[in-house]
């Protein structure tokens, strides 16, 4: 059974960071491409960023690209999202998934806010 787990969300001043957690489990973790989507009150849920299984390549959504960094340690079923100079605009229920399936985290909170 495919179980995801985020961590690492929390209440942070705009300009601050955070980095989000996801740890997995009930499949081959190092064989598939990961992902980090978000919802932010009042919207539909969009995506931040992917990384392939290998770890050798990924891609971020314009509002992240160049602030926003997904990685992986495939050895630990682990992977993260560090999130530098927050704005207001990243407030949103980040969730895990694996890419292209419906399998889903239930989620960490991210408030930044002063």
């Amino acid at each position: 059974q495919v179980h995801l787990v985020e961590s690492g969300g929390g209440l942070v001043q705009p300009g601050g960071s955070l980095e989000l957690s996801c740890v997995a489990s009930g499949f081959t973790f190092s064989s598939k491409d990961m992902a980090w989507y978000r919802q932010a009150p009042g919207k539909e849920r969009e995506f931040v960023a992917m990384i392939a299984a290998a770890g050798d390549f990924v891609d971020l959504a314009d509002s992240v690209r160049g602030r926003f960094i997904i990685s992986r340690y495939n050895h630990q079923n682990k992977m993260k999202l560090t999130m530098p100079r927050l704005t207001p605009e990243d407030t949103a229920v980040y969730y895990c998934n694996v890419w292209g399936e419906n399998y889903w985290g239930q989620g960490t909170q991210v408030t930044v806010s002063s």
